[in-house]
């Protein structure tokens, strides 16, 4: 019964191809036997495979192969012939160039060969005929005879044509080594009986393989009989279109924000260091500043600083504190470093601007923005890398706020609850916090800095309510959720690792 199913359930192509294999056939001769393709062939191999009925082998070989040179001296004679004909009286070495046309890779190769078999004489420039070379034209080049039997297996050659085939390759794209995988199918036990029951049950009708709506009004179907389905086969895996894991990571965390009510901000990727530094209150000698820190701008290097009402106020804070409480890092500041232009360092920079501009208050902002810094790529820092980044202000705001909402959004985005607060320093917060979470395989992790704007940042800018504010690095967030252990895998262009990954939200 099972062999019956079996037979009903064969495609014409395997129909085709199952009563021409007797004992072991090739690929190539059963596409011959058949009349179908190769690929046609391999495929009703494999599906008879599938089934049980054959048994599929590879095996390989080496083949001696014409490239691209070898090819057209098949045609055109080896070069050394080709130069030893046109050689009948003593020429220059420009003489003979230009008369056989051969290059000077080829046209060196020739005078080393036909003076080691002393068919030429060279003198400075000149070459000459010697009386050996109408004898050498006579007898041919063995080379030349190798040639016109390629392709060969490589296993078949003589010893004198090893010794022909080693000279050969020696030279440019003559000849080449190709490894050829060879398939055969052969009946299993199973498969003896199903091929012997196929050729001698008069199985071999055609069944029909669809019923169509013709079929139907037309009733022409009846009578016949249809090809019985397998779904027990193996089918092909469709892996449909999805977003690139990293990338829907991205958009989820984005949502999220504005969800909570956030507003989104943007600003330029080559930003004035009076963005990215002066307004917030990080003096111009900081080692931040310099350029193993930061990626300036070779041409065009200065920019437009805007308006005065925005630049004295931050000017002053710098030097004396302006009308905080502050006495500022008590330096000359100076516009023209500040006009300076600089590759986006991180996503605070554009925070100011949006201050500057006026906020909402209260009112919550973020960023989720490219950033460039030089460092060592390695499983953990990048050069390129995502920023999240944003602030709330509020009249009633405290520090204990902002580790709570940094608590609360490491969780949403990726299920960690090791979290922990380390003090640190930055020159724009006052009280300034490292958080940090515990990472499966690499330990603790630095994850954000955050803490509190200070005056000397905020009130230049034209607000006088408390700034809560945080940097996310959003590549190891995303890292923790996906389960990746080397930052570099967030980019990979590796199909498999596309395929496999899930959805992170």
């Amino acid at each position: 019964m099972e062999t019956k199913m079996i037979i009903e359930s064969l495609h014409p192509l395997e129909r085709k191809v199952l009563p021409l294999i007797k004992d072991v056939i090739l690929l190539g001769d059963l596409a011959k036997k058949s009349g179908l393709k190769e690929v046609e062939a391999m495929r009703a191999l494999q599906w008879l495979e599938n089934k049980g009925i054959i048994k599929i082998e590879t095996a390989t070989r080496e083949i001696v192969a014409l490239d691209e040179n070898g090819k057209i001296y098949v045609k055109s004679g080896l070069p050394e012939r080709r130069f030893l004909e046109s050689l009948e009286r003593e020429a220059t070495y420009n003489e003979m160039k230009n008369k056989t046309g051969l290059k000077d890779d080829e046209m060196i190769k020739c005078i080393g060969v036909l003076k080691s078999r002393y068919a030429i004489t060279v003198l400075g420039d000149k070459i000459g005929p010697t009386a050996e070379r109408k004898g050498i034209l006579q007898k041919g080049f063995p080379e030349q005879d190798f040639l016109s039997t390629l392709p060969r297996d490589f296993s078949s050659l003589t010893e004198q044509e090893r010794s022909l085939y080693s000279r050969l390759m020696q030279r440019k794209m003559v000849i080449r080594k190709d490894v050829e995988k060879i398939k055969s199918g052969s009946l299993t036990e199973f498969g003896r009986s199903v091929a012997a029951e196929f050729r001698g049950s008069g199985s071999r009708e055609d069944l029909l393989e669809r019923l169509t709506p013709e079929m139907i009004r037309a009733k022409s179907w009846k009578g016949k009989k249809f090809r019985r389905y397998d779904i027990k086969i193996n089918v092909p895996k469709i892996f449909g279109g999805k977003k690139q894991p990293y990338s829907h990571f991205i958009e989820a965390a984005r949502q999220k924000l504005v969800e909570m009510g956030f507003v989104e901000m943007d600003g330029p990727v080559i930003e004035l260091e009076f963005y990215n530094f002066d307004a917030l209150f990080q003096p111009q000698n900081h080692p931040a500043r310099d350029w193993s820190a930061s990626y300036k701008i070779k041409n065009t290097s200065h920019g437009t600083l805007p308006e005065k009402r925005i630049v004295d106020p931050v000017k002053g804070a710098h030097e004396n504190g302006w009308k905080t409480d502050s006495v500022g890092w008590r330096y000359k500041w100076s516009e023209k470093t500040a006009s300076q232009l600089v590759v986006r360092a991180h996503d605070t920079a554009i925070s100011p601007r949006f201050l500057a501009k006026g906020v909402e208050v209260p009112g919550k902002y973020f960023s989720l923005v490219r950033c460039f810094r030089p460092d060592v790529i390695d499983s953990r820092h990048g050069v390129e890398f995502n920023q999240l980044g944003g602030f709330v202000v509020d009249d009633s705001l405290s520090f204990r706020h902002l580790l709570g909402l940094l608590k609360q959004f490491v969780f949403e985005m990726t299920d960690i609850k090791d979290v922990k607060f380390l003090p640190d320093y930055f020159p724009f917060t006052e009280p300034s916090v490292q958080i940090s979470v515990k990472h499966p395989e690499f330990g603790w992790m630095e994850l954000a800095g955050a803490g509190i704007f200070r005056p000397e940042l905020t009130e230049p800018l034209g607000v006088r309510q408390p700034v809560i504010a945080w940097g996310f690095g959003i590549d190891r967030l995303a890292m923790l959720k996906m389960g990746v252990s080397d930052i570099r895998d967030l980019f990979s262009r590796d199909i498999k690792f596309l395929r496999e990954s899930k959805g992170v939200f």
